[in-house]
């Protein structure tokens, strides 16, 4: 079905005068007429159509209940004869029609831009664009352009859905503290300080290697990093790099070197510094007079406790006392509804078979788990967004799993578990932000408006550039991508997600829990500066885990947690000088953060992929080039409605382009990009 278009200027201004005067006399339909003139084809040009949620295309991304939503759609200029907006609407199950009118003509007159106006209201929305050109027909939605209706892939409208802009604007900085900075010797875990699940602590120098001396106690080997050596970096992490968020592994009281088995929810760990510690850190990350002024997001580890927590107290280390007797000590234990015993004490619910990471149980809506973990004031998640600590996020560790009963999550009951932390986070800083673990297609949490802001993003980011960068996925397994195919890929993941979650989903070349992006990539430090730009320039939150800014090296667990080599962390560092002209580029450019994505060029035989990001301010066009060698390319800059005779700026070089023929070409070396931005 489709509307009758009441008028197109554009058909009319190209009618000849006398054509005009005679439709007039005669009393024909001067609109349809010209229509119908204007594209005699029947066939509608896929290739001029675009439509995102970028600022030019949508006229408010985060609507509230009561802004209307103006949606603009390109065409070729004059290839078709209507456009309308089909939206399914949350609240009556239905399907709505909007016909869309001519509005302008781009800059370049090569398109025409359409637009239609979906009603305001509280529901949530659906949409996807029906485009004709005479009989021919086409429909366009996130996933792409189809010749039939689709049936899914539709663009989002989630009114009173907003995440938090710092997370859209910022780059995140992911810290491991034991290996990062000794700041306070003081606190260091020595050899034989405790016995852990039968292994001895060991203290390895700054450096060295990873392995513990005892098999099977690499848990156990600490090296001394600590808050107060994240403090005394931030000029480091803030001023020379540029980052302003800081992502912290698990810093709660622990017997382990990683602590995502933790024994105390409401402690630092004493190896870490104090609560005090934290506050501080928090406090200089916050304060603009290091840098600019930033955020802090701990990792919540909420699906499972330590065996060595008071909750539970099967195992004990160092001088830990407990006020009461655990789950697995007593049935009558205050906690004995924190975990899901099968037979009791030997058989309980973990987290992937391992014994000492006994899983919660959150029980029924109102459980004392659930009040403990985030439903009350005093509870876990909200004493570190509270004063005196005011934390500005959590990523949630492990985070589909979280459930009842011992089960594995990714159900009802974890849904609403999510549902109910979000309100809790959100009481008491509605601009904290809550960023998911999930290493597939997170859009189950993701695409209501209700649970996270963001997730990490394996499957939208880490998992496709390394296999088109490195030629292996994230754990180092042959696996290649052609640039067709990563763009295949990166769309398909985008439309996953409404806009606002792709601009914080966490984009990471490498993580504490995958083999480092240096060493997936053979240690060719081009490929770690491709990654650097691809990230930078790309949609989502930047997050650099330590050391990759520099190409630090590592293999699998505990291999990718090495220590931070400080003599890497100066700009006569290359890639450490890139980061910092990539993270200063991404913030003086709002098109990279929050601007519309366009891929431009996709050439398999080359290995180059380009794209567009841009907004009312600038027009950016990216080029990666794949190969170990300097390639020319030529870029199709007039679909980011670039004129000719207009000039470019290469912002990694400084070289200048202009634009003829509606193409910029430029010359890119091996394993690097090309920046070009008006």
């Amino acid at each position: 079905m489709s509307h009758p278009m009441k008028h197109d200027p554009r058909g009319l201004h190209r009618l000849p005068l006398a054509l005009c005067l005679a439709l007039a006399l005669s009393g024909a339909s001067l609109w349809s007429t010209a229509a119908r003139a204007a594209s005699n084809d029947n066939n509608v040009e896929w290739a001029g159509l675009f439509h995102d949620q970028g600022p030019l295309y949508d006229s408010a991304a985060e609507p509230t209940a009561s802004t209307a939503v103006t949606l603009t759609f390109r065409t070729f200029k004059g290839d078709i004869t209507s456009a309308n907006i089909k939206y399914y609407d949350s609240a009556d199950g239905q399907f709505h029609w909007v016909a869309m009118h001519w509005a302008a003509n781009d800059a370049t007159g090569t398109y025409d831009l359409w637009q239609g106006t979906i009603p305001a209201s509280s529901s949530k929305k659906y949409y996807r664009f029906q485009i004709n050109d005479g009989s021919a027909t086409a429909w366009y939605n996130a996933a792409g352009i189809t010749s039939s209706e689709p049936s899914s892939g539709d663009f989002f409208i989630i009114p009173g859905f907003k995440t938090p802009a710092w997370m859209k604007n910022g780059v995140m900085y992911q810290v491991f503290p034991d290996r990062f900075y000794n700041g306070n010797t003081g606190n260091d875990v020595t050899n034989g300080q405790y016995t852990y699940a039968g292994c001895a602590t060991e203290q390895h120098a700054w450096g060295t290697g990873v392995t513990a001396n005892v098999s099977g106690c690499n848990s156990e080997v600490f090296f001394g990093g600590d808050l107060a050596g994240v403090d005394q970096k931030l000029g480091y992490i803030k001023n020379t790099l540029g980052a302003d968020i800081i992502y912290l592994n698990p810093i709660f009281k622990s017997p382990t070197n990683h602590k995502y088995d933790t024994a105390d929810y409401y402690t630092v760990d004493p190896a870490f510094g104090s609560n005090a510690t934290l506050q501080q850190l928090v406090s200089d990350v916050h304060s603009a007079g290091n840098g600019p002024a930033g955020y802090v997001i701990l990792d919540g580890v909420f699906n499972h406790s330590g065996d060595s927590n008071c909750w539970f107290g099967a195992q004990s280390y160092g001088t830990l006392s407990c006020p009461h007797q655990g789950a697995y000590q007593s049935q009558s234990s205050p906690y004995y509804s924190y975990y899901t015993f099968q037979t009791w004490p030997g058989s309980y619910s973990t987290f992937f078979g391992i014994p000492s990471m006994p899983k919660l149980d959150y029980g029924a809506s109102g459980s004392a788990t659930r009040n403990q973990i985030y439903a009350n004031s005093g509870s876990v998640v909200q004493t570190w967004l509270a004063q005196p600590y005011g934390i500005d996020g959590w990523r949630l560790d492990a985070a589909q799993y979280l459930d009842a009963g011992g089960n594995n999550g990714s159900d009802a009951t974890n849904h609403q578990l999510m549902q109910e932390l979000r309100t809790a986070v959100k009481s008491v800083n509605p601009n904290a932000t809550i960023v998911g673990e999930y290493w597939g297609d997170a859009s189950s949490w993701l695409d209501d408006g209700a649970e996270w802001d963001g997730a990490m993003n394996y499957n939208g980011f880490t998992q496709p550039i390394s296999e088109w960068i490195c030629g292996v996925d994230e754990s180092g397994n042959s696996a290649s991508l052609l640039p067709s195919g990563l763009d295949s890929w990166l769309h398909g993941t985008r439309a996953d997600l409404p806009i606002d979650v792709q601009q914080t989903m966490t984009n990471f070349l490498g993580s504490h829990d995958t083999s480092r992006f240096a060493t997936r990539c053979g240690g060719d430090i081009w490929k770690t500066y491709l990654g650097l730009i691809f990230q930078m320039t790309y949609v989502g939150t930047p997050t650099i885990y330590y050391g990759d800014e520099y190409g630090m090296q590592g293999g699998a667990d505990p291999d990718n947690r090495r220590t931070f080599d400080w003599s890497q962390a100066t700009t006569s560092n290359t890639a450490v000088a890139l980061t910092q002209q990539l993270i200063r580029i991404r913030n003086d450019y709002p098109a990279l953060r929050t601007g519309s994505f366009m891929t431009l060029l996709t050439d398999d035989t080359h290995d180059i992929y380009a794209f567009g990001r841009f907004d009312q301010g600038n027009r950016i066009a990216v080029v990666l080039n794949g190969t170990g060698n300097t390639e020319t390319v030529t870029v199709p800059v007039y679909e980011l409605s670039m004129t000719n005779g207009s000039q470019v700026t290469d912002l990694l070089t400084g070289n200048k382009y202009t634009v003829s023929g509606g193409n910029v070409t430029v010359s890119v070396e091996g394993h690097y990009g090309a920046i070009l931005a008006q």
